[in-house]
């Protein structure tokens, strides 16, 4: 009766052993990836400063997108200003929007062309 007794308590004592070192180890990842979240915070924040500066000029910028291609290339190529097209307007929005269709066109099963059925077009 008292094996039973000390195999039992070695087998609790290593559970719990097992037990702490499994708590350790986890310990260990979050506390990397904790840090690796920190670093990513930092990064974050600096690209944020970044785009508060930039982000008045860009809609200056997509309007003048436009001609401003044009004065880069002329400039760095050299070519005259009449072989260069005028920009292109804008087309006007339609009123009503088209419904969104998907690039593919429409799907189809190939599981109706197996077992024969066609349907009435």
């Amino acid at each position: 009766m008292t094996g039973l007794v000390v195999w039992t308590v070695i087998d609790v004592l290593l559970l719990i052993a097992g037990l702490a070192f499994y708590l350790f180890w986890v310990g260990t990842l979050l506390t990397r990836i904790a840090g690796n979240l920190e670093e990513c915070a930092e990064i974050v924040r600096t690209i944020v400063g970044h785009a508060k500066l930039i982000g008045p000029g860009v809609e200056h910028i997509n309007e003048t997108g436009g001609g401003g291609w044009r004065a880069r290339c002329r400039c760095c190529t050299g070519w005259p200003r009449a072989s260069w097209p005028a920009s292109t307007p804008r087309p006007e929005a339609p009123a009503v929007p088209e419904p969104a269709r998907p690039a593919s066109g429409t799907r189809r099963s190939r599981l109706l062309d197996a077992v024969g059925f066609a349907p009435k077009a």
